[in-house]
């Protein structure tokens, strides 16, 4: 359970400079090559902003590299159970073997994404990508671990848990990564980036195809920002919530609805549109 959110006297959406506090906004040139950080973290980041596009695909090698590890232990339920039915079936006719081999390769892919959904968490939790709030440059040593915890939140979200959703199992795995879940709340959409930065309270209702993301990028700069939705409130069919967004208790954002960065929308009410903002209810119908 979580704390209702303050009202606000305007609706017009906060400016995004002001998603997270002021201590986190450090003033850089977003072009510049030089770096803040010492050591071999300078080192890194002015690598990085001295060759941008050479240094951004060469760091998608180790997240091939890892994703391709991922894939493998997941796969080892798989491998042992499918090699287990052709032994299984080898004296079967060939219909029956086939039917065995069939039926053996559709189990060993829920094998599979049952495997991932454990795997991907926990790599997540040894390389210590859950994330805290930040504002800086795209190109940042700082970005890496955001890189990291979204690469691996759409490892699982385009392999397999579209199968998952929505079921417990689902929200199983979006605590794992590191979001807050509270008690019969119901997710139906795998659109969320940043879960370690999302809060849902008790018996919120998250729509199909919904996007939750709680970071956004203005001006060359990246900011992540928490986005916390609190009890019984109900996010319409595919609406947007972006970075720095609070939902008070028992509203709704209806279907289709964009919510902008840093908005706070007060308890009990409703919110619409793009950009949404509050609806009046004899206005709805």
């Amino acid at each position: 359970m979580i704390n209702n959110a303050e009202k606000v006297e305007s609706n017009e959406p906060p400016p995004i400079s002001k998603a997270i506090p002021t201590k986190l906004r450090p003033v850089e040139d977003v072009y510049g090559k030089g770096s803040r950080h010492s050591g071999l973290k300078g080192i890194f980041e002015t690598i990085l902003r001295e060759f941008r596009v050479i240094t951004h695909m060469l760091a998608m090698i180790p997240l091939y590299v890892g994703a391709s590890v991922c894939f493998g232990i997941s796969l080892q339920p798989s491998i042992h159970f499918f090699q287990w039915i052709e032994r299984f079936s080898h004296d079967f006719g060939f219909v029956g073997r086939y039917l065995c081999l069939g039926i053996g390769l559709a189990i060993g892919f829920y094998l599979y994404g049952f495997t991932m959904m454990i795997v991907v968490p926990f790599v997540n939790f040894v390389l210590r990508c859950n994330l805290k709030p930040w504002r800086g440059i795209y190109y940042s040593f700082e970005t890496l671990k955001w890189y990291v915890h979204n690469g691996l939140t759409y490892l699982a979200r385009y392999t397999f848990l579209e199968f998952f959703t929505p079921t417990p199992f689902n929200n199983f795995f979006y605590r794992m990564m590191g979001m807050k879940i509270g008690k019969d709340t119901y997710v139906n959409t795998t659109h969320i980036s940043d879960p370690s930065l999302i809060e849902l309270g008790d018996r919120v209702t998250i729509g199909g195809s919904a996007t939750i993301i709680a970071h956004v990028g203005a001006k060359g700069f990246l900011i992540i920002s928490p986005v916390i939705i609190h009890d019984g409130a109900v996010i319409g069919i595919k609406a947007t919530i972006l970075a720095g967004v609070t939902v008070g208790a028992h509203a709704k954002v209806l279907p289709n609805s964009v919510v902008m960065p840093n908005t706070q929308i007060p308890a009990g009410e409703t919110w619409g549109g793009v950009p949404a903002r509050k609806i009046e209810k004899d206005k709805l119908g």
